[in-house]
């Protein structure tokens, strides 16, 4: 169970509303709101993932709260940002790894439009426009 997935969507609008506790027509008119975005099949069927639950479960607590749904989606497009941002992070972190695994004793790369160069310590990249990665050891 461990190894679910979250993000992969297999949940029917019966099933996720019956974890979220609500009520089917709910999460189709939060899905119209643009609240909580399942995905469709081929027939266009609405179909969940586990974190549209999540969502959903937030979405009626912050509602009890006395959060507008206007203020809710704002949240949940904030918070869908911070995962988005968070998963590239942690790729562009992979990739710092993999460079500096496999140019020991190097501390600078560079990351222009389309390459990335391993630059020896106290050289600079020839390219403006290129992000400079530094780590101390």
């Amino acid at each position: 169970m461990s190894d679910l997935d979250e993000t992969r969507p297999i949940l029917t609008i019966s099933m996720a509303a019956e974890l979220a506790g609500m009520h089917p027509q709910t999460l189709r008119q939060y899905d119209r709101m643009g609240l909580v975005k399942p995905s469709r099949t081929s027939g266009q069927s609405r179909r969940y993932t586990l974190r549209n639950v999540t969502q959903l479960v937030e979405v009626a607590k912050l509602s009890n709260e006395g959060v507008s749904l206007v203020a809710i989606k704002r949240i949940l497009e904030l918070e869908n940002k911070v995962v988005a941002l968070k998963a590239e992070n942690k790729e562009l972190q992979q990739i710092v790894d993999r460079l500096m695994a496999s140019q020991p004793g190097s501390r600078i790369f560079a990351v222009g439009d389309a390459e990335t160069v391993i630059l020896p310590s106290g050289k600079r990249p020839r390219r403006s426009t290129a992000v400079v990665l530094w780590r101390q050891r």
